[in-house]
């Protein structure tokens, strides 16, 4: 399988450290506030990685992290009156409980920065202890950049473009401007721990860097994260643990793509954050994933008005048909092995899943063309469906909870939808004089049809 290597900026043939192991680590969530589809994407996408790494046979040990005492947790513990560890562990638990609710399974292992103080202590003193970082008279200690003659080999940035982008503290104790924090000085009424320097916290990059190493060694397989933390987050993480090891961090470098709405990218700032939590109170877990992961993962995606209610109009036909092959062969337990290879090589080109959803739309016409043939090739398929795409999230329900918890609510009464699924059988069996007979009869009864190669649309007139 190839994997696209955000380091070296290319595809390149999967192949672990050890064979048949895999260490991957993505990036989790500073606990500043509520998950939103952003935080989503992610953790949805690196949960796909891990199982199908595991499909192909590795044992992955899979790590992410909570990022739970930074300046915004702090900033939000002032502003609620919530002490900032009591104000982190409760958001945590809140962020795992939506998750559960959008079925995204937890990694193996969860790292947090408030449990690895002394892991990260310990990092920062042989960082400074071979010249890689020095402290500050009040406390604060920087990574020394001129210390690290490879900087910039993720981003591709110079020491100049170093300055754009990136807020540098005004501090004449740094030795250079894009010297970047491992560890700040604590201020009156902050939450802080002891350490050689004072009173203080970590620095962002360096909890990373320091519970990588604790959970897996000097090196790691594959690491993860959004598009947005390649410069500073992913580069300093390398400077570091490259410093300290003198061996190469991680072998694969990933990243997905940033979420936009309505063609802007998402942001508080903008006040077009979508929430989890408010998007599973409309949808079902299994029209999110199908949303997500319809676009290939490195792109950015475009979230539109319409994005998730048309991803649930195709996730509810596709259960439909599911439970009218299951209905009309009871008995049969038969596979389609060949949409199992199918999915594998679509997956095997850098997790293609959108290549992968896009067969769906084929496997459900075929299978509405065998049902009404009477042909139990029809349940087959969905056996293989559900057992195949199960890895992405999808159709791990059952036909019957799916309808009755998402397509109850449905206006459209169940014999329009009837006629209307008479009528596309019929254009199935290229019976057209059926299928324009059928038309005017939805159309006396109330509604229009749109078709399209996936199916077809019902509107009201």
């Amino acid at each position: 399988m190839k994997i696209y290597n955000s380091l070296t900026r290319r595809k390149e043939e999967f192949q672990p450290l050890e064979t048949g192991k895999v260490k991957m680590y993505a990036c989790g969530i500073t606990v500043s506030g509520e998950a939103h589809i952003g935080h989503g994407f992610q953790a949805l996408i690196y949960d796909v990685f891990r199982k199908f790494l595991e499909k192909q046979g590795y044992k992955v040990t899979y790590a992410r992290n909570y990022t739970d005492v930074d300046d915004k947790i702090i900033a939000r513990s002032k502003e609620t009156g919530i002490p900032a560890d009591k104000y982190a562990a409760m958001m945590i638990e809140n962020i795992d409980r939506v998750m559960a609710c959008a079925e995204i399974d937890e990694p193996t292992l969860w790292l947090k920065a408030t449990e690895n103080m002394g892991n990260i202590i310990a990092f920062i003193e042989e960082l400074i202890a071979k010249g890689h970082a020095y402290a500050s008279a009040n406390g604060d200690v920087y990574f020394d950049v001129d210390s690290c003659p490879a900087y910039g080999q993720l981003s591709g940035r110079s020491k100049e473009d170093m300055l754009d982008g990136v807020r540098v503290e005004n501090d004449s104790s740094k030795k250079n401007a894009y010297d970047f924090a491992l560890w700040k000085a604590a201020k009156a009424g902050e939450i802080s721990w002891d350490s050689p320097w004072g009173k203080g916290r970590p620095g962002w990059h360096i909890e990373c860097s320091a519970m990588n190493r604790v959970a897996f060694g000097d090196q790691i397989d594959l690491h993860g994260g959004g598009r947005d933390l390649i410069f500073p987050h992913h580069e300093n993480e390398i400077a570091q643990s490259e410093s300290l090891t003198g061996k190469r961090f991680a072998k694969y470098w990933t990243h997905n793509g940033l979420i936009k709405v309505n063609g802007q990218k998402m942001s508080k700032s903008l006040g077009n954050s979508l929430l989890l939590s408010d998007l599973l109170d409309k949808y079902s877990p299994d029209a999110l994933k199908f949303a997500l992961l319809s676009s290939n993962y490195r792109g950015d995606l475009n979230i539109t008005d319409t994005l998730f209610s048309e991803a649930e109009e195709h996730i509810t036909r596709f259960y439909t048909l599911i439970a009218k092959a299951e209905e009309a062969f009871p008995n049969e337990a038969g596979r389609a092995a060949e949409i199992d290879k199918k999915f594998d090589e679509a997956m095997s080109d850098d997790f293609n899943t959108a290549l992968a959803l896009s067969d769906l739309f084929g496997y459900f016409k075929e299978v509405a063309r065998l049902a009404e043939a009477g042909d139990s090739r029809a349940r087959q398929i969905t056996n293989q469906i559900k057992q195949t795409y199960s890895l992405l999230g999808l159709f791990k329900k059952t036909a019957k909870e799916y309808l009755e918890k998402y397509a109850a609510s449905e206006e459209i009464p169940a014999a329009v939808k009837a006629v209307a699924e008479e009528r596309w059988n019929a254009r199935l069996a290229k019976d057209w004089a059926k299928s324009d007979e059928l038309r005017e009869k939805l159309k006396s009864l109330g509604y229009a049809v749109k078709d399209s190669k996936e199916g077809y649309e019902l509107t009201k007139l």
